[in-house]
């Protein structure tokens, strides 16, 4: 009854769009080869709206650069047409691609990532020239990347069934950096493997790999994890059963990462846990229990490794010689519109000033606006994922798009909080903005999940009303 009251309500036209739609939508079997994509014709106005920003970020892109050129060499660069040629050529080919594969994804989320890749590209040139080369090589490799995301994850559902194979996979990029005569250790982390010239840190594939583990593991015990089962007397108390596994697991990569001396990927994961399984349950004993776990945890890390201890340290008794110190300093210069782009000298001897440490270099030429324009876009990007997890339409994609978004919404978090010291610095890179072949590319693998699960839950009232669902859609409730 409720098919045919629905169907009456609908035009012939219309009833022909959702049964393609059910169609591109239907579930494929491992045994049946994949097509590619068709393109879907008719109006796409998510992606004319990306368009127009895509070409607002590239025009301030250049503008940065040219201005930066003037400052720095007093003279407008005669190269400004091939590079905004470069950068619109970039932001289209990730453009098609989204209307191509994720035709009715969220509009913001690709111009925002290039925006904040173009700032991050301008300082670089701007500081370290010979390194902006190979960024650019980066990036154009972190868009070849995204377009491959979405070209083979045709459902979101795909990666729930390999959740055992993606948690191996990340299991060999932690241990990688701590094989003999392939791992390398820079600036006192061991994070890094080396293929002759090429090299790059695996953990950052292997974040996105743990969120997505981890959220596949949590959308299928999410019962157990949130309802009372287990008796004590005459009380019904959280089976902790179900939350051994996941938490030995976890163990494990943190002390892994303990053994390769960086904090700052470890804060990451730990953090990328403990919301999940709080937007899991809901349950407040967890996030109680995360905070025990975690000051005991930075208790014994503080003792036992000393570049814990160090930075600590650095963190307590910022001297005006130190990294710190100097940033301190450098922002303090800025001021509020800053002290213009290529035309600041101070900034220059600070240490790793491209990476860790970049977040000074635009609050010192672009002052405070400069910088709370980035903050501002982080939150933008962090608003437009956390509305990508509110339209997903299943536990797990739900719970994918909210790890991914607090991963790089919590990493830039802590990078820029270390630098203005509200907490111990943990050199980690900001996302798509510092210098770093394997953040930008696993950055724009993330965006690109998330696309994908924002295009699955962009479906028309039409579509529901048909009752077209994917399979494991469903609501998403917390027990009280």
């Amino acid at each position: 009854m409720c098919h045919e009251a629905a169907s009456t309500l609908l035009r012939p036209a219309t009833l022909s769009t959702v049964a393609t739609t059910a169609a591109l939508r239907a579930p494929t079997t491992p045994s049946v080869v994949r097509r590619i994509p068709a393109w879907r014709r008719g109006a796409k106005p998510k992606r004319r709206a990306e368009l127009g920003l895509l070409v607002i970020s590239s025009v301030i892109t250049v503008a940065l650069y040219v201005v930066a050129e003037i400052g720095t060499k007093n003279k407008i660069p005669p190269h400004v047409g091939p590079i905004l040629a470069v950068i619109l050529v970039m932001a289209l080919a990730g453009h098609l691609a989204n209307r191509w594969l994720a035709p009715n994804a969220n509009s913001v989320i690709l111009p925002l990532a290039a925006l904040l890749n173009g700032v991050g590209y301008v300082v670089i040139v701007r500081w370290t020239p010979p390194a902006a080369k190979l960024q650019a090589t980066w990036a154009a490799l972190g868009i070849l990347c995204y377009i491959a995301t979405l070209f083979i994850i045709h459902h979101s559902r795909d990666l729930d069934r390999y959740r055992y194979l993606l948690l191996l996979a990340a299991v060999v990029l932690l241990v990688l950096p701590l094989v003999p005569h392939l791992g390398k250790t820079v600036t006192g982390a061991k994070l890094w493997v080396g293929f002759g010239r090429i090299e790059f840190q695996p953990v950052e594939i292997a974040k996105i790999l743990l969120v997505i583990f981890f959220a596949s593991y949590f959308a299928q015990n999410k019962e157990l994890l949130s309802i009372p089962t287990a008796r004590i007397r005459d009380r019904l108390v959280l089976d902790p059963r179900p939350l051994v596994p996941i938490l030995l697991f976890w163990a494990f990569s943190m002390g892994v990462i303990a053994l390769e001396d960086d904090i700052g990927f470890a804060m990451l994961i730990f953090t990328g846990f403990v919301v999940l399984l709080w937007v899991t349950t809901g349950r407040w004993a967890y996030i109680v229990f995360s905070l025990v776990l975690f000051g005991v945890g930075a208790f014994v890390a503080a003792h036992l490794f000393p570049q814990v201890q160090g930075r600590v340290d650095l963190w307590l008794h910022a001297a005006p010689n130190t990294q710190l110190g100097e940033g301190f300093y450098a922002l303090a210069h800025g001021g509020i519109a800053g002290s213009g782009l290529g035309t600041d000298p101070i900034a220059g001897n600070i240490y790793a000033l491209t990476s860790d440490m970049i977040f000074v270099a635009i609050g010192d030429e672009l002052g405070f606006i400069g910088a709370a324009a980035v903050v501002i876009a982080f939150v933008l990007l962090v608003g437009a994922g956390l509305r990508v997890a509110q339209a997903a339409r299943s536990d797990f994609s739900r719970l994918v798009a909210v790890g991914l978004t607090a991963t790089i919404g919590f990493q830039a978090f802590f990078i820029m909080a270390g630098v203005l010291r509200i907490l111990p610095f943990s050199g980690a890179t900001l996302p798509f903005v510092a210098y770093g072949g394997s953040s930008l590319v696993a950055n724009y693998i993330l965006i690109a999940i998330l696309m994908r699960i924002s295009d699955e839950g962009a479906s028309s009232v039409t579509e529901r009303a048909m009752g077209v669902s994917l399979p494991g859609e469903t609501d998403f409730l917390v027990a009280p």
